[in-house]
């Protein structure tokens, strides 16, 4: 596996906040961070009630409702529950944001993982061990 960069210091998402970072250099989609109890979200920067997706942001980092209770597409209005992604409200019920699984590292980066809660770092070490 190839390491992955880091999208941001943990310490660049305050509790209650979403923000946008791009994966890779040239990536065409952004991955929005953000932490709610302490825990951190990620979701793929891409509302899915059209096919092939739209940015949700109306401005840099501009992915949560006014009240900060969920994610909102200001394309069409279309709020997601931030822990799981799932649509909770417009055109695109019943479905969800892809989620995109980061961790933050001892180091304090925040990188995407597989999922199994090791980004390809802690695993290349764990495995020489």
């Amino acid at each position: 596996m190839t390491e992955r960069a880091p999208l941001c210091r943990g310490t660049e998402i305050a509790e209650g906040e979403a923000r946008g970072f791009a994966p890779w250099p040239g990536a065409r989609k952004q991955v929005i961070v953000l932490r709610r109890g302490g825990r951190l979200f990620g979701w793929l920067d891409s509302c899915p009630h059209y096919q092939g997706g739209t940015p949700m942001a109306w401005k840099r980092d501009g992915y949560l409702n006014a009240a900060r209770t969920r994610l909102i597409c200001f394309s069409h209005g279309a709020e997601f529950d931030p822990e799981t992604g799932e649509c909770t409200l417009g055109p695109c019920l019943g479905k969800r944001l892809r989620a995109m699984p980061v961790i933050e590292d001892t180091d304090g980066m925040v990188r995407l993982t597989d999922g199994s809660g090791e980004t390809p770092e802690t695993r290349t070490r764990s495995e020489g061990s």
